[in-house]
């Protein structure tokens, strides 16, 4: 058994060539070999969110406060709020982040194949 105290972990800013806006990063948990499941507690100011992106094998959001806005490449841009538990296929493109005016937490989770979790691609544009 392994227990992680809360704020054992220090927070992290979301690096700028992965995200727009003001974004931190709560790390929650990395699964230790031969688990591969992580989580983390995203937090995004009003107007914030991820560069374009997929997941080797999916990932799962928990939308924990606020309002957001998630899309998968070709689709419409989707409003999510506080309880909505949103996933993305293997593969999938998508972005999410905060609304214009409020801001929005989640917790991500995802799984790594051969040592990767994300691929990261092109920002969004602003007009998204």
């Amino acid at each position: 058994m392994k227990i992680t105290r809360s704020g054992e972990t220090p927070s992290m800013q979301g690096p700028e060539d992965w995200f727009s806006g003001t974004v931190r990063i709560d790390p929650l948990f990395q699964a230790e070999a031969p688990g591969r499941c992580s989580g983390a507690h995203v937090t995004f100011e009003p107007g914030a969110r991820t560069a374009w992106h997929t997941h080797p094998a999916g990932q799962t959001l928990l939308i924990t406060f606020g309002r957001g806005r998630v899309q998968r490449e070709g689709g419409p841009v989707e409003e999510v709020s506080q309880g909505d538990v949103v996933w993305f296929p293997a593969g999938e493109k998508h972005w999410h982040g905060a609304c214009d005016s409020t801001a929005m937490s989640h917790i991500a989770i995802q799984e790594s194949l051969d040592g990767t979790a994300v691929t990261w691609l092109e920002k969004v544009r602003d007009d998204a």
